[in-house]
């Protein structure tokens, strides 16, 4: 089963590019929000290198800010995957960063290959309605990959990120932005890195929460902790280690017994279905519920139910028949972005540490082993050092970009780099308690030493959740009792 569960995850001065017109926005609607806002797009060469050869549109919606005096310094999202749609995303970049529209522009843009924007779907990876085995898998992707390349914009090796940043100052120009704040998520903070190096005049603020550096070539590689830190703190929880006695073991019995056959229910269709479980679905799956603490806490009982044969909590948290939606993968684009980036710089010999480096591995050496690849400038895998603010946010159980990816990209931006990280938190910080509200003051800051000497004294140390335990019997009547004494 290949699945987005392994990825949900990662210098061209402005005035050497051609001279681009103003360009005209209409008023349109979008899933995201109940108000009118403005779509645009711009026609951009699918190779740069031949600017009269096939071209391609890059959309964008902006949610427009009222203000009579509106600020010039756009706030710009940059969506994560690779893959993700930024316009799908627009909602949760509203919630991130609404205040900040009451003087500035929020702009959402379909990076090339996702969206509206010469999209690169796989339709019959990215709808989950059955699990694939992994040959059936595989067979899946290389079709996908021959019927994009029947595209008109199906040449797979121009969607790289150092392209994509280009269409994104094209698109500053035609706005008329002045140096702008970009604001990045997993992946889109590499494209604000990336955006950062070939265009260091053109940032004015740039926050960037999960940090996935340039030379980052493969995924999971925190998983292992991240998982044995579960297990860890439920050994020495009472209220954990009585409900999931040995829950490392639990989980070593059933990675063993895989693969094996399974019945479950798809909770999409409620259909019933039985199907053989791989090892690697299983690695896959876990890894999944590892990004976020609220499923980490569901864990214990997942496994728990998985290890007895019951596989339906599991699938069910982890999204596995969940329909394309703001959180889904271009897969086409993220195959793309990846097998170009990651395999053209070379992959340190001891990289593959465990059971989740491992199955990354093994499925993107298969699949990119004849995925076309983009030529990767040696300049994109390098941090340059910051001239404006660059904030970055990390979480301690995050699987896929720990701590250690922050602290290396800081070091290298210099003094102009602020690292917030939150202990217990998992893949993604900017919804956790006050750090939306730190990402407006500094974004807002007045002064670029304002900026920086942000008080983040607001982020304490936050818990994880409690371990989630089934309703028993009692507390079933219980709450059925209390029910039927508040409705008398």
């Amino acid at each position: 089963m290949i699945r987005p569960t392994l990825v949900r995850l990662l210098g061209i001065a402005a005035f050497s590019m051609p001279a681009i017109a103003l360009a005209d926005t209409k008023p349109c609607r979008i899933a995201s929000f109940p108000q009118e806002v403005k779509c645009g797009q711009i026609q951009r060469a699918l190779d740069p290198a031949k600017p009269d050869g096939k071209k391609i549109d890059v959309h964008y919606v902006i949610l427009p800010s009222k203000d009579r005096n509106k600020l010039p310094d756009a706030v710009f999202l940059l969506a994560g995957g690779p893959g993700q749609s930024a316009v799908e995303a627009a909602g949760f970049g509203d919630s991130i960063l609404g205040k900040l529209n009451r003087r500035r522009d929020l702009v959402f843009v379909d990076q090339r290959g996702t969206g509206k924007s010469a999209s690169l779907k796989c339709d019959e990876l990215e709808v989950n309605d059955k699990i694939l085995d992994n040959e059936g898998a595989y067979k899946a992707t290389a079709d996908c990959m021959q019927s994009l390349q029947k595209l008109p914009h199906g040449d797979l090796k121009f969607y790289s990120t150092s392209i994509a940043v280009q269409d994104l100052e094209a698109i500053r120009i035609a706005q008329n932005y002045s140096a702008v704040n970009l604001v990045g998520v997993s992946y889109g903070t590499r494209v604000g890195l990336e955006y950062l190096r070939q265009y260091p005049q053109s940032v004015r603020r740039l926050v960037i929460d999960g940090v996935v550096p340039p030379d980052l070539s493969l995924l999971g590689t925190n998983a292992q902790a991240a998982l044995e830190g579960v297990f860890a703190d439920c050994a020495k929880n009472t209220r954990c280690s009585n409900a999931y006695p040995d829950l490392a073991g639990t989980w070593k019995r059933l990675l063993d017994s895989t693969p094996r056959q399974f019945t479950y229910t798809n909770s999409r269709l409620l259909t019933s279905v039985t199907t053989k479980i791989a090892r690697e679905d299983m690695i896959g799956m876990i890894l999944k519920a590892l990004y976020s603490p609220a499923m980490t806490s569901v864990l214990p009982y997942a496994i728990t139910q998985a290890d007895k044969g019951k596989l339906d909590a599991l699938l069910t948290m982890t999204g596995s028949f969940n329909q394309p939606g703001p959180g889904g993968l271009t897969l086409g684009m993220h195959y793309s972005v990846w097998c170009g980036e990651a395999y053209t710089n070379p992959r340190p010999a001891n990289a593959i540490t465990d059971q989740f480096t491992a199955r990354s591995a093994e499925m993107y050496d298969r699949i990119c082993a004849t995925w076309p690849r983009a030529d990767i400038p040696k300049e994109f895998y390098t941090v340059p050092t910051a001239k404006s603010p660059v904030l970055l946010l990390s979480g301690g159980i995050d699987p896929v970009t720990p701590i250690r990816n922050g602290d290396q990209v800081a070091k290298a931006l210099g003094a102009k780099a602020r690292h917030i990280t939150i202990e217990n938190v998992g893949h993604g910080v900017l919804g956790q308690g006050c750090v939306r509200d730190l990402v407006n003051k500094f974004l807002a800051a007045k002064t670029d030493d304002e900026a920086l000497a942000l008080d983040v004294s607001c982020v304490r140390q936050i818990p994880r959740p409690l371990v989630w335990l089934p309703p028993t019997k009692n507390t079933d009547v219980t709450a059925t009792a209390s029910s039927k004494k508040a409705g008398e």
